[in-house]
């Protein structure tokens, strides 16, 4: 059994000024996103310039934020949010959802392809393979706050986490999360993607991919206190908002290479 090493949310404090490790792993994810694109943007079937990955990124960036606390607030708490509808509006008490951040940025793709003449898809294949290096960012700094743990186990490397209910060791859910959603991910995505394919397949590839590990992660996880299983004593929110973009990937590619089979 090993016990979480509580680490200090605040990563620098100087004065008032207070920088969170979890801030940081978001701008970590960015950053190295940025120069991955800005890598990707030199092949010749890219469709954006070294200097417009820079403006997608601050439309990405926006698309997260909002997106991810605006999921968060609908799909988990909307309890709360109706008790205190201030409460969206304070991103710094925490809370954001994958599942919310990924529609924000869909729109921003959308809004940012208009602007440069790109189609939806040309801006979505191109992004895909860089969203695993900021999801795996964000799992450690889910790590590192010690939040979002799994269930309890009896594995060797079960973890007590101090800010649990209990003392029971549980599964680091965070890390597995990492290990899929950032690690594994992006190569498989970064390798599928290292010559053209046909129009929206890399795009499906995550949305399949990205929904089965997180359908499979959440069998490990906790499920939200306010939530608790929805369903069969097994079925948690994650499963059955990924569940979708299983079946939406996997038709995005199909429908991409019956469209263009060479």
């Amino acid at each position: 059994m090993l016990k979480h090493p509580e680490f200090d949310p605040v990563a620098i404090s100087l004065g008032p000024i207070k920088i969170h490790w979890y801030g940081l792993t978001y701008l970590v994810g960015f950053l190295v996103g940025w120069w991955l694109g800005r890598l990707r943007t030199r092949k010749p079937w890219s469709p954006l310039t070294e200097e417009q990955m820079g403006d997608l990124l601050f439309y990405i960036a926006i698309g997260v934020i909002l997106g991810g606390r605006f999921g968060y607030v609908v799909f988990y708490n909307f309890d709360q949010f109706l008790a205190d509808p201030l409460w969206l509006l304070r991103v710094w008490e925490g809370g954001m959802a994958f599942h919310g951040g990924l529609i924000g940025v869909l729109l921003a793709m959308w809004w940012f392809g208009r602007k440069i003449d790109r189609t939806f898809f040309q801006i979505a294949d191109f992004v895909a393979p860089l969203v695993p290096v900021g999801l795996g960012a964000g799992r450690i700094g889910n790590f590192i706050n010690g939040e979002l743990w799994g269930k309890p186990t009896d594995v060797p490397w079960g973890m007590v986490f101090p800010q649990a209910p209990d003392a029971l060791a549980r599964h680091p859910s965070q890390l597995y999360q990492f290990a899929l959603e950032g690690v594994l991910l992006f190569v498989l995505l970064w390798w599928f993607s290292a010559k053209p394919r046909p129009r929206m397949a890399v795009s499906g590839l995550f949305l399949t991919l990205y929904g089965v590990f997180r359908f499979v992660v959440e069998f490990f996880r906790q499920p939200d206190p306010q939530l608790g299983y929805l369903a069969f004593d097994w079925l948690t929110m994650g499963q059955v908002l990924s569940f979708p973009m299983i079946v939406i990937g996997a038709g995005m590619i199909a429908y991409a290479y019956r469209r263009n089979p060479q």
